[in-house]
């Protein structure tokens, strides 16, 4: 059995964004050899989020709005992980609404998706420098 690693570092303008990694994970793929197998990708980070879903402009300003409405930016007092000087309880939120990781599985070296599926990294409180760790593991 093969095994590959790879990080992807993202340090957006926004405090929010989605961001399309499916490129990036098809990449890592071929990189690896594997070709029959399964490939994780997680944000290494407690305030972004790996999900799959449509690549739909639309949908993805839905998700915003739903978003803002089950964890609202502001205001910031009304969360009590904020008392310690933060801001950002709300992308804390938002990354367990929206979950972790998404593992594909790799059949003929391509992840094997679905109609319509790709990748994202989901950001919650950018302007800094985070990570998403591709691990892939198959023959």
């Amino acid at each position: 059995m093969k095994t590959f690693r790879k990080e992807l570092w993202f340090e957006t303008r926004t405090r929010r964004a989605f961001i399309n990694i499916t490129p990036q994970v098809d990449a890592a793929v071929l990189e690896s050899g594997v070709r029959d197998g399964l490939c994780l990708v997680n944000a290494m980070h407690i305030s972004s989020s790996v999900f799959i879903n449509d690549d739909e402009s639309g949908l993805h300003q839905d998700f915003e709005r739903w978003l803002e409405k089950l964890a609202p930016h502001e205001p910031v007092k009304q969360y009590r992980h904020n008392d310690t000087g933060e801001d950002n309880a709300d992308a804390h939120l938002k990354r367990m609404i929206m979950g972790r990781e998404s593992v594909v599985a790799i059949t003929g070296s391509k992840l094997d998706f679905g109609p319509w599926e790709q990748i994202f990294y989901g950001e919650f409180d950018g302007q800094r420098k985070k990570r998403v760790l591709i691990k892939i593991i198959g023959e």
